[in-house]
């Protein structure tokens, strides 16, 4: 059900990167291309990997984590950050999201990672629910910032 993404998987990641920005009211933000999927997964150095959920019925692609290593400097060790889970609406509560979280969780157990992390929209009380489901907790004593767009070439300019 759940296997490692190849560069065959990139133009059906895209296609559901999209479908997850249009579910999260933000497709008018996505800019990526699938050249860009294919260079950030498979390129020379990639900076992020990707995992694909399949149909156990006939193989179809369902669903896709993509995510990053980032690191704790209070543990000393990577984690995980889960960047996109998205399971195709016709598709959820057939336990693919929870394959692909028991996957990324795997891989922390094996190569010792402490964390895996992931940001949630508050309004998105089902994803809420189901992670919460999982033992998975808010971090909510945080508040995530970003820079993109005009602020960040000012600051990145000075």
């Amino acid at each position: 059900m759940i296997r490692t993404a190849t560069p065959a998987d990139v133009p059906v990641i895209h296609a559901m990167v999209r479908e997850l920005a249009d579910y999260e009211k933000a497709l008018h933000e996505v800019r990526a291309t699938e050249e860009q999927l294919r260079e950030a997964l498979f390129g020379e150095h990639p900076a992020a990997f990707a995992h694909i959920a399949e149909s156990d019925e006939d193989g179809e692609v369902v669903g896709f984590a993509i995510w990053f290593l980032n690191f704790s400097t209070w543990r000393g060790v990577h984690g995980i950050y889960l960047e996109d889970l998205y399971v195709r609406p016709d598709r959820r509560g057939g336990g693919h999201g929870k394959a692909l979280l028991r996957e990324l969780a795997r891989i922390c157990v094996e190569r010792g990672y402490e964390r895996l992390e992931w940001s949630v929209l508050n309004w998105n009380a089902p994803s809420i629910a189901f992670y919460e489901s999982l033992g998975a907790r808010p971090q909510d004593e945080w508040t995530v910032y970003r820079l993109t767009d005009g602020a960040l070439a000012k600051l990145g300019g000075a």
